[in-house]
């Protein structure tokens, strides 16, 4: 019988959260250049980060949904969950739904607001 090891499990959860890091630098890039561009790489990199850790705060921590909240992120900034002019974000990330119900009623909230702005 294998037996992984708590140290081994981080290694590999380490690992792993890197690739996607570097995926996602990619992807904000390719899809947000002029944002990226203003914010410079370290930042964008810093965002990422904190995306990935206020997603998971929320429950949200399926690739495709965390890769969701940051590029809601990179439209909104960084702060969009405790930002005032968009009260929407706070009051739908604190709901008891499942995440990809959260995820999916932020981004038609947001395109709602858009669309509006």
């Amino acid at each position: 019988m294998l037996t992984i090891r708590k140290e081994q499990m981080s290694l590999f959860i380490g690992v792993e959260l890197r690739n996607f890091e570097s995926w996602m630098v990619a992807h904000v890039n390719r899809f947000f250049p002029k944002q990226c561009q203003a914010l410079g790489e370290a930042k964008v990199c810093e965002t990422i980060r904190c995306g990935i850790k206020r997603a998971g705060d929320y429950g949200i921590t399926s690739k495709r949904d965390v890769c969701k909240y940051v590029d809601l992120m990179m439209v909104f900034g960084s702060g969009l969950d405790t930002d005032q002019r968009y009260p929407w974000v706070g009051e739908i990330v604190h709901q008891p739904w499942d995440p990809e119900a959260k995820i999916n009623a932020l981004q038609q909230a947001a395109l709602d607001y858009l669309r509006k702005a």
